[in-house]
């Protein structure tokens, strides 16, 4: 290896471990346990998410269960309420995930949170949750955002 490419290597290392993680509530996950849960963008906390962009979500978890699916699903709670918050990809399968899920194993869960630009300016919490399949949570986490114009 040359030495710029272990100059990009250092720094991108560098980078990856200056990151700060999201702060997160575990809500039940019966199945796993939530290692890290890192968003993208997300330069302060509660994260501001912008309308009209789309925001990376990866999850760090670990299976306690052998689960050949996983389903994703997400809402947003406000005032206590869970209104149904839809994205791209609910099949857990095919967002970083390779299926079947093994007992004991690690997985990085990615997917995308878009912010529609007709949502309204609003504090709230983002509930989360991928399920196996007999529907018990391998994660739920519940985070903190801030929807901005």
């Amino acid at each position: 290896m040359d030495v710029r490419t272990r100059f990009v290597v250092l720094f991108c290392l560098i980078g990856l471990t200056c990151a700060d993680p999201v702060k997160f509530k575990d809500c039940g996950s019966s199945s796993g346990k939530v290692a890290m849960v890192d968003i993208t963008p997300c330069t302060s906390q509660p994260c501001e998410l912008h309308k009209g962009q789309s925001y990376s979500v990866n999850v760090t978890f670990n299976s306690a269960v052998v689960s050949q699916t996983s389903t994703a699903v997400v809402h947003g709670v406000i005032a206590g309420v869970p209104i149904p918050f839809p994205i791209p990809i609910e099949d857990g399968c095919k967002s970083g995930i390779q299926c079947p899920i093994q007992m004991k194993q690690q997985y990085h869960y990615l997917n995308s949170l878009p912010v529609k630009s007709e949502y309204p300016s609003i504090k709230l919490v983002v509930k989360w949750e991928l399920r196996d399949d007999n529907k018990n949570d391998l994660f739920c986490i519940n985070f903190p955002v801030q929807i901005v114009s």
